[in-house]
Parts: C-alpha cells; structure tokens; sequence
C-alpha cells in the first residue's frame, strides 16, 4: 500500500490490542520512516478523537516503533514523537481507568529504564502524569501507594529545586510549541503547494482563515517558550553570580590556608630540630658520664686459671730409699712408696756391743729424708719448683750428747736392760 494521509488513518483505525497487529502496523510505519513527522501528526489526531481503549492501543504503537528505533539507531521517529509525546501521554492518561492508567505508566516505567527517550522529555512526561494524579477528584493513590516516579525527583539536590518548576514549565511550552509550529508549517506547505490544484475562492479563504489561525497559535506557542526559556535562564544567572562569587571567595580562602600551611611547617621544621639538638646535647653528657664512670673504676685483676706447673710442679724430687747402715748388718732399702711423713725407724743388732756411759761403738747411720713439700711459703723451697735434700746423719754431735751421760732415763734402762 503506498503511503499517504488515508493509508495512515485506515492503518490507525483498524489497529487492535493485539501484540500481532501492533507489530504489523509498527512495521509499515517504520518503513515509510522518511515519513515520520507526517505519519506523527496523523497518530497524535488520532489519539486526541479516539476512546480511552483506543488510546491505549495507540501508545502501545508509539512504544513499538520507538523501541524498534532505538534499538536500530534510527531516529526519525524518536525526533518526531518527543516535542509531542508528554501531551500524548496525558491526553491517554486523564480520564482513563485505573486499569489502563496502570498499563500507561507501566510504559512510562519501561521508556525511563531503557532510555528511549532524552532525560528532559522522560522528566516532563512523568511530571504530567504526577500533576493529573495530584488533581484527581478522587483524592485516591495509585495502586502502587505512590508515584512510579517520586524516587527520580527526590534526587534533585536543595540548590537546584528552584529550577525543577523552571525547567518542566520551559518543556511543557517546547512541546506545546513544537506541534504548534508542526501543524502550522504542514498547512503552509499544503496550502502553498504548486502541485496541489487551485480550490475555489470560498474555499480558499476558508483555509487562509484556518491557517492564520494555526500560525498565530504557533506563534502564541513560541512566544510561551520564550518566556519559560527566559526566566530558566535569569534563575541560571543568578545562581551563576552567587556561584562565582563562592568561587572568588573559595580561592581566596584556599590561598589563606596554604599560606598558613607553609607557616606551620617552617614551624614544625624548627620544632623538630631544637628536638634533635637537644637529643645530641643529651648522648654527649651521657657519653661523658659513662667515660668518667668508666675511668674512676677501679682495676681488678681478670681471673685466670692456676698454671698447669702449680699443680705439677716441672722437677719435682723423686722419691729416694732410705738407707740405714750399720756396723754389722747390710743396708735395707726403703721403697719410695712409703708416705714422707712417717720415717723409718733404725733397730740395733742384738750382738752389738754396748759400750759404758751409753755410747754405741762403730754406729753409722744415714738416713735420707723424704721429698720437701713444694710450698714456698712453709719451706721456703725456690721458685724454679727444685727440693732440697735433708741428710740426717748421726755423727759426733749426737754421739757427743750422748757421752756426757745425759741419756735420757728410759732410755737408758732399756739399754742396760738389753746388755744383761
């Protein structure tokens, strides 16, 4: 079917709730695509005639093709449906059931997460719906207990509420404007058409009446825009002077703290050095101090082991045998294993005259005495560890004792005793 202006209206007016027949016409619109502001218009006259139900099936059109758009990167249609889409949403919104308001903004819902549309025209279409469900006379809430889109106007920050109003005001006019302006140039265009034929003069003026009157609202339409646009821009520069001037007080401010940071490091710096030269003063006096204490200490010999010659001596006198001779009777040897410190005693022959006055005739005895002990400080033996021998003889000095007859008692009893 080719396309034209009836073509688009049969199409419309036998479209159903059907997923089969939405998707039939999407297609066939988004074929004609180089239609799209033409085929735009038709749909949003289409809406405004049509029953609630009707309605409903026409937003579910204009979700197809523009999903279908978005999803091909073609935005003929997506340019064509923003200026009107948020008064085709509240034209199909007001006065619908609550059923089918809930399928509406169900649509809203999907549009917003799937970005079909620009952030401005998502805001406005959710704003209108809010604004028809605030003025409802039932004062009832929706089905959700609450508006599907309250939690994206809750993230407006405080600074930048004055301009929310501002900014739907200054949209709703855009789009407003934007038909206005659509409608009047398409009229223009059919009316000044070189290829259309010429109509009566009834006729004519009729239309030239319709059209200035669409031009004019045009105009009344973009005349609002200006408005809303310029008042959008006075609370912009106002809020860009105070902006600017928390800039200039901000840097100065900035200024003065890193000037007072710099001052507050020197200070730091020369804190942090009188610390260390203090530390220094304090290990030079401690150092000073230790080497004093170390001087006035007083020297104490290290002990050491006794040398190994201490203990045994080098040199040490071997023991001897003692020998003790008599007259008659050969020398008996003494072993050296015999203890230094009991000697030995001298017997007599029994056949060994006695002479008077307690001499004894041809008596020679020599004994050897045993090793001196080693101790230097008892002995007074030399420091080369050498002992002295001690000969003990009884020679005339003894026997001379003897002789004067100063033996002693016992003694001599014993004698005369032994001569008997």
């Amino acid at each position: 079917m080719a396309y034209t202006a009836d073509a688009v209206r049969a199409k419309l007016s036998a479209l159903n709730e059907t997923q089969e027949g939405i998707v039939t016409v999407a297609q066939w619109v988004m074929f004609h695509r180089r239609h799209a502001e033409r085929t735009v218009q038709l749909w949003f006259e289409k809406l405004r005639e049509s029953p609630s139900n009707k309605r409903l099936n026409l937003i579910y059109l204009a979700n197809e093709v523009a999903q279908q758009s978005k999803a091909r990167r073609k935005d003929d249609f997506l340019n064509a449906f923003s200026p009107i889409i948020a008064e085709a949403m509240a034209i199909a919104y007001k006065g619908a059931s609550n059923e089918i308001q809930q399928k509406l903004r169900r649509v809203v819902e999907v549009w917003r997460q799937r970005m079909i549309f620009e952030q401005p025209i998502q805001r406005v279409i959710e704003a209108r719906i809010e604004e028809l469900d605030k003025n409802r006379s039932s004062g009832k809430k929706p089905l959700l207990g609450g508006s599907l889109f309250s939690g994206s106007s809750g993230t407006v920050p405080t600074e930048l509420q004055p301009l929310v109003p501002l900014q739907t005001a200054l949209t709703k006019a855009s789009v407003s404007s934007t038909t206005a302006v659509t409608t009047a140039n398409a009229e223009y265009d059919r009316m000044n058409d070189p290829n259309t034929p010429a109509p009566t003069p009834p006729v004519h003026a009729a239309r030239l009446t319709q059209l200035l009157k669409s031009l004019a609202n045009a105009e009344n339409s973009v005349s609002e825009v200006i408005k809303s646009r310029q008042a959008l821009v006075d609370a912009l520069e106002k809020m860009l002077n105070e902006n600017r001037a928390a800039l200039d007080k901000e840097r100065s401010l900035v200024a003065q703290l890193a000037e007072r940071k710099a001052e507050t490091e020197t200070k730091k710096r020369d804190v942090e050095f009188a610390i260390m030269q203090g530390l220094a003063a304090e290990d030079t006096q401690y150092n000073a101090q230790a080497e004093g204490a170390e001087a006035s200490r007083p020297q104490v010999e290290a002990l050491t082991p006794p040398p190994v010659e201490s203990l045994t001596p080098v040199g040490s006198p071997k023991a001897e045998p003692t020998t003790i001779t008599t007259a008659s009777a050969p020398a008996e040897t003494v072993p050296a294993s015999a203890p230094p410190s009991a000697p030995q005693p001298f017997s007599l022959e029994p056949d060994s005259p006695v002479l008077e006055g307690g001499g004894l005739p041809g008596l020679s005895t020599t004994m050897a005495s045993p090793p001196a002990p080693t101790d230097s400080s008892s002995n007074g033996v030399a420091a080369g560890g050498s002992a002295k021998r001690r000969k003990v003889a009884h020679g005339d000095e003894e026997y001379a004792q003897y002789a004067t007859g100063e033996l002693d008692a016992d003694v001599a009893e014993l004698l005369k005793q032994e001569g008997e």
